[in-house]
């Protein structure tokens, strides 16, 4: 019986809380923040993390430091430099996509499984994680080669009638032609959610459960799709409107532990600058040094908790899909409610044996 979006939020919600509180464990919560963070389950968390601070003002050679203009750099090594940078930040990102791909399957497991093992998880879903790679990469570069269409032909059509050289003479197919590509971007970036939510949450368990790729999944979706189309769009709603409340929920409890965290950790701060001053330190390699140190300490603590309080959000949502679509793929189904044990076969009874003859009469 194929249960409604509707239906499925109680399950989810069951599930979450015995997942996570019966019985309650640290060690798993943490696991399963890492897991979730990396699989970009979390998302932001309503993690805003404070990014102005100040730095104290001083006088001496803090001052004269700051003071002194920028070397000059050769621009050959600037280039380099720049190329190298550009390189780094590409590969890391590519890094991240494959770990986040991995991730994924080992998030579905912990939570078919209710028990989130990390190292097991790695060493068994890299081979399909690299297969959802490999989607997530092409579909990354289909996006962005679409979105450059989408922006370079009207871009091009209004360079074309000279619409950028005298913009105040056409400013009503500026208005207009704006009006029409906000309105298609919009459409876009709404087609290509959905795609990604559909495919983590509909194509990745058959991936993790059959060894299919992502586009042998979307092959059988699709008709599945198109046979319950109000089901499914009810079920896109539906993960707005819970993904809206639970933002505004993480968001505010987020607040409230930085909070408590970031006042003894100003007054520290203080006391600390306070303390430098008093001893004659300044401004310098080792102070600054020490102050980053401190601060990315600080950043992995803050986005460390931030995590942590997203843990039932991260357990919820695939939840909340792993029960939807079960009644709709008996292999999930299969996992999810396992068919009872049926009894051993009853051997036939064994005949007695044979009764002794009966003495012949005199």
């Amino acid at each position: 019986m194929r249960i409604s979006a509707v239906d499925t939020i109680q399950l989810a919600f069951h599930h979450t809380k015995r997942q996570l509180i019966q019985p309650f464990r640290v060690g798993q919560w943490t696991r399963l923040a890492v897991v979730g963070l990396l699989a970009g389950e979390a998302g932001s968390g309503g993690l805003n993390l404070p990014t102005n601070f100040n730095v104290p003002q001083n006088t001496g050679s803090s001052r004269h430091l700051l003071s002194q203009p920028f070397p000059d750099i050769n621009p050959v090594t600037l280039t380099v430099l720049i190329a190298i940078l550009v390189a780094a930040v590409f590969v890391f990102a590519i890094g991240m996509m494959y770990v986040s791909s991995v991730m994924r399957f080992i998030l579905f497991d912990s939570i078919l499984m209710k028990e989130c093992r990390i190292r097991q998880g790695w060493a068994r879903r890299q081979g399909i994680g690299w297969h959802y790679f490999l989607w997530q990469l092409g579909f990354s570069l289909a996006t962005l080669v679409a979105l450059a269409i989408l922006l370079g032909l009207p871009a091009g059509f209004a360079y074309a009638m000279g619409w950028f050289n005298q913009p105040r003479e056409h400013l009503l197919p500026l208005i207009v032609g704006g009006t029409l590509l906000f309105f298609a971007l919009l459409a876009f970036f709404v087609v290509v959610s959905v795609v990604h939510v559909m495919t983590k949450d509909f194509v990745v368990p058959q991936m993790a459960l059959e060894g299919i790729s992502a586009v042998e999944g979307w092959r059988r979706l699709w008709p599945m799709l198109q046979g319950e189309q109000s089901g499914y769009a009810i079920y896109i709603l539906m993960k707005i409107v819970l993904a809206i409340g639970a933002g505004i929920v993480v968001w505010i409890a987020t607040v409230i532990i930085l909070l408590i965290i970031l006042v003894p950790t100003v007054g520290v701060v203080i006391a600390a600058v306070i303390g430098g001053k008093a001893a004659g330190l300044t401004w310098d390699v080792g102070t600054i040094t020490l102050a980053i140190v401190a601060g990315c300490v600080l950043l992995v603590v803050f986005v460390y908790l931030g995590a942590l309080i997203s843990v039932p959000v991260i357990v919820f949502f695939p939840a909340y899909s792993i029960y939807f679509f079960a009644p709709r793929y008996r292999a999930l189904s299969l996992v999810l409610y396992p068919p009872p044990p049926q009894p051993p076969a009853s051997s036939p009874p064994t005949e007695p044996p044979p009764l002794p003859p009966l003495p012949q009469p005199a």
